[in-house]
């Protein structure tokens, strides 16, 4: 029964076994794990899918996704300098709407939500790796690789700061400086660098282009995973926003550079039939298959630092929650610290959903729960916050404005096309909160803590 749960109390003892280590990331590090989750989730496999949904203007889409973030993570920014913590987004919501079911509903959507890039992530990394074989990216092999991705990111996640950073910050240099030669040599060696706009896909508008834009956005959300590090960061109260504000700048230039090239190099069809591996298939007309491999070598390495990345932020995020007594947790009779506990809950989820669920379901779900989450903080740092923290209100309406725009219309297209999707994600967030009405109704919070 839900009353007869166990808590974790939040004693010096148990800090000291979470493996929360004070000063242990530095801005390199936090960069790195932020850029590993983005870079890793957006340009590889997203492409396709945009195309699909707003033709040839998909390199547009991007471009507006990434304005459409930067007022974003205005939010973020804010109450980062202001509350740096390992709960991040949790103890965000936390401090606008306090220990409530409000916080813990929306605190648990952005859970799922990166525990879906997860998937996405290890789904793009079998689809990548097939094409060294010319394997059909429809083979059990693409979820067979995925979960093994997946172990061996546990395993890394095992290991102490140090090392996570040590691999995510060289994944990350291997994987920029690839996709920035990818993207300049494509350019280069194109016929025409020249986008042709006027090709659509038969269903292309600008509800489409909207829509597109929404899954745009899941190729940045990756910055919030730098807010669940900043306990762990040095300065966390300047060098969390610092690091959002780079891998955003970043990913800009990444995400334009090899849109344009593959654009350059594939007819908007060939983009589209190619999706879950567009960048390797826009390789070969470019470079030829020495290319292709170093392409999908290049998605390899991006995908597993994302993996690793996103893993570390995720369950982190899930061990502050539970340690602000918002959702239910037992040992199972698992040895070690909260932390050790929520990173097995993360990877097991991720697992399932790396094996049920194709690529384009799972960018679905996770931007749906991603963005109506995004509504809920900024409108708790308007109502709440924003005064505390010097925050501007009309940029927080902006950014409000944005996100119900391009839910609404990535909704409408989804509805369109395949509504299961959408009833998936309805009863997803249905079942999250009354699960936890009923929770913290049987295990009311007695205590208030900032």
């Amino acid at each position: 029964m839900l009353n007869e749960i166990k808590w974790e109390s939040r004693t010096p003892s148990s800090t000291k076994n979470s493996n929360i280590k004070k000063d242990s990331l530095t801005l390199v590090g936090a960069v790195a794990l932020g850029t590993g989750v983005m870079i890793g989730a957006g340009i590889f496999a997203l492409t396709g899918q945009m195309a699909e949904m707003t033709g040839s203007l998909f390199p547009l889409a991007f471009l507006s996704a990434a304005l459409i973030v930067t007022f974003s993570a205005y939010s973020y920014v804010k109450m980062s300098n202001a509350y740096p913590s390992a709960g991040g987004i949790a103890m965000y919501l936390k401090k606008a709407y306090g220990s409530t079911l409000t916080t813990a509903f929306h605190a648990l959507l952005m859970y799922f939500s990166m525990v879906i890039a997860q998937s996405f992530l290890a789904r793009t990394f079998g689809a990548y790796t097939l094409q060294l074989f010319e394997i059909d990216d429809s083979s059990f092999l693409v979820p067979t690789l995925g979960v093994g991705l997946i172990v061996v990111a546990f395993l890394i996640n095992l290991t102490k700061n140090r090392i996570i950073e040590g691999v995510s910050s060289a994944l990350g240099f291997i994987k920029v400086s690839g996709i920035v030669l990818f993207g300049v040599v494509g350019i280069v060696v194109a016929d025409s660098v020249e986008v042709n706009f006027s090709a659509q896909s038969m269903d292309a508008s600008w509800t489409g282009f909207i829509g597109a834009t929404a899954l745009g956005i899941l190729a940045f959300k990756g910055f919030t995973t730098i807010t669940n590090s900043g306990s762990e960061l040095k300065n966390p109260h300047k060098n969390v926003g610092r690091a959002i504000i780079i891998s955003i700048a970043l990913c800009v230039v990444v995400y334009a550079l090899v849109g344009f090239a593959v654009a350059s190099n594939l007819s908007l069809q060939e983009i589209i039939e190619t999706k879950d591996y567009s960048l390797a298939a826009a390789a070969k007309p470019a470079l030829g298959t020495y290319a292709v491999w170093f392409t999908v070598v290049l998605a390899m390495l991006a995908t597993a630092g994302g993996i690793i990345a996103s893993i570390f932020a995720v369950s982190r995020m899930l061990a502050m929650l539970t340690e602000m007594k918002l959702v239910p947790h037992s040992h199972f009779g698992m040895p070690g610290s909260i932390q050790k506990h929520t990173l097995v809950y993360t990877v097991v989820l991720g697992l399932l959903l790396t094996i049920f669920f194709d690529m384009t379901r799972i960018a679905a779900l996770g931007i749906i729960l991603y963005l109506i989450m995004d509504v809920a903080m900024h409108w708790g740092v308007y109502r709440h916050l924003r005064q505390e923290i010097g925050a501007n209100g009309a940029i927080l309406i902006g950014a409000i404005a944005l996100d119900v725009i391009v839910l609404s219309g990535f909704l409408w297209v989804k509805i369109s096309s395949d509504v299961l999707v959408v009833v998936v994600a309805a009863a997803l967030m249905a079942s999250i909160l009354i699960v936890e009405a009923v929770f913290l109704r049987y295990n009311p919070i007695t205590t208030t803590s900032s």
